[in-house]
């Protein structure tokens, strides 16, 4: 494995790449670049809000500069992958990295493995760690592709139809393509048993989640009902599947939804989060709050789900702040985690529990930039 020692490398600046080539990929920085909040000024601020110190023992910033999200743990706990954009460097749209950690949780070495074609998103270990799994428009376009946020004056995610799964080694060399069909699909992740795929498609004519083996092979749809369903990950023994989920109620609403489909683009403002087996059986719908609930995360005890929400900016008339906030997988027990000013998201645990990762604007001098924030954890 080629390996590059110290912190961020960003092979943009030279304009070479070296190295060969998900909730959303890309949700994250749209949402931050909607807010209405403008910059603003938080050096002067606590890493750590006081509210947050029941949670949150230490934390450490590992990223600074441009939009990086979506940082999820290799099954060792000893690294992260993500996506990183950051034109003034070079990198104009998402790309997928890797990240090393020390163990007291610092950054070691950082480096890019996708090849700079398209827009990455979504990676995620398999078992071994020795491979990952990411999205990437790269197969039909090497530009990045045109950024769509609003549709009628209406605040949209993009559901690319360029994006496809493919699993590459951590040097980035691209050993196989899991999907070929010019349909949305991304949001990938693996269960914890290390035998199967979760991701999100329109292959079917909806938003659906589907299941695959680790070659790609015997594909099955989990969810028919009419709406949007994302943003997907196993519980710590595999029984169980987090995800949002918004279901249209009206004529209205339907027809709102089956417009925005056909421009493969979905309306992200009201979501909550459900369960199900791994049948697709639907076990409840855990939350019932308003507004924005997305990018869920079980705890590693299996008996409670981090997630992030706006749903008391909603009751107030806003967007914005967005915060993680924990609850059991019954629904009962909601508790506020963090407490930033504007946007806190894309929560996982690491597997043995003792830190969580997320993304953050809380660092920022701009809503446009999140930093992944790394946080020793205590219940």
């Amino acid at each position: 494995m080629l390996k590059q020692t110290g912190t961020l490398i960003i092979l943009g600046l030279t304009t070479m790449f070296v190295f060969g080539s998900c909730s959303q990929g890309n949700n994250n920085q749209e949402t931050q670049a909607d807010a209405s909040s403008g910059p603003t000024k938080k050096d002067s601020l606590p890493l750590i809000r006081p509210q947050e110190k029941k949670h949150f023992e230490s934390a450490v910033v590992l990223t600074k500069g441009g939009t990086n999200a979506e940082a999820y743990f290799s099954h060792d706990g000893k690294k992260l992958i993500y996506q990183k954009a950051w034109e003034e460097a070079g990198i104009p749209c998402d790309q997928m990295f890797i990240m090393f950690l020390n163990d007291d949780g610092s950054p070691d070495t950082t480096y890019m493995i996708s090849n700079g074609k398209g827009k990455c998103t979504c990676g995620f270990f398999l078992p071994g760690d020795t491979l990952v799994i990411f999205s990437s428009t790269m197969a039909y376009d090497s530009t990045c592709p045109e950024r769509i946020r609003r549709y009628k004056g209406k605040y949209v995610w993009q559901l690319d139809p360029n994006y496809e799964i493919f699993v590459a080694t951590l040097d980035g060399k691209i050993v196989r393509r899991l999907t070929n069909n010019k349909y949305y699909d991304a949001e990938a992740v693996v269960s914890p048993l290390g035998n199967r795929i979760l991701f999100t498609s329109t292959r079917d004519g909806d938003i659906d989640l589907y299941l695959m083996n680790l070659d790609g092979t015997n594909v099955k749809r989990l969810t028919h009902r009419k709406g949007y369903e994302g943003g997907a990950f196993f519980s710590p023994d595999g029984s169980m599947i987090v995800f949002r989920a918004y279901y249209p109620e009206t004529e209205e609403e339907m027809k709102e939804y089956e417009e925005l489909l056909a421009q493969n683009l979905v309306a992200p403002s009201k979501t909550e989060i459900f369960l199900m087996d791994t049948n697709g059986n639907v076990i409840r719908q855990v939350t019932d709050l308003g507004g924005a609930n997305w990018a869920p995360y079980f705890h590693p005890s299996g008996k409670k789900i981090i997630f992030s929400s706006n749903h008391k900016a909603v009751k107030e008339g806003k967007k914005f702040p967005f915060n993680l906030y924990m609850i059991n997988i019954d629904g009962t027990g909601l508790e506020q985690i963090t407490y930033d000013s504007e946007f806190d998201a894309f929560p996982m645990f690491s597997p043995d529990g003792k830190w969580l990762v997320f993304e953050s604007s809380r660092v920022s001098n701009s809503i446009r930039q999140l930093d992944i924030i790394l946080v020793k954890w205590k219940d």
